[in-house]
């Protein structure tokens, strides 16, 4: 296929698993992000940023096709590489971080759900997480 309808495509293709609602929406990242503890969600750049305190956790891009999320260093490689469909590498000015990229129509909600709480853990207190842990809301 010719290099200029590649992006054409995978936009179409994105119209229509959310026609048929098999794709995950900025608004669904949003809703999970927004439920857990001392969340805050702030606009930087065009993109939403999810975070707590000053440790931004998550992201979706100014287009809503893919999420960036926290993530360890030493296992983003492995991630992409497994599965380079669902997955990216951090933008080069983000490769200090602990962060990797997922286009939104290649992960379904519990997968999302799973990344963007785990990428939660890796910056909310311990007193935070044990209290989310256990079910109780933090005061």
């Amino acid at each position: 296929m010719h290099r200029c309808w590649s992006p054409l495509l995978r936009v179409l293709t994105v119209l229509v698993q959310q026609y048929a609602g098999d794709v995950v929406t900025a608004e669904q990242v949003r809703a999970v992000a927004l439920a857990l503890p001392r969340t805050e969600e702030r606009i930087v750049r065009d993109r939403l940023t999810y975070r707590v305190g000053r440790l931004v956790y998550a992201t979706i891009s100014a287009d809503e096709t893919t999420m960036g999320f926290g993530f360890p260093k030493e296992e983003r490689v492995a991630l992409v590489e497994a599965e380079p469909d669902k997955f990216l590498m951090p933008r080069p000015s983000d490769m200090r971080y602990h962060w990797v990229r997922a286009r939104l129509d290649a992960i379904d909600e519990t997968e999302m759900r799973e990344l963007i709480v785990d990428a939660w853990r890796m910056c909310a207190p311990k007193k935070i997480r044990k209290l989310f842990d256990e079910g109780t809301q933090p005061g």
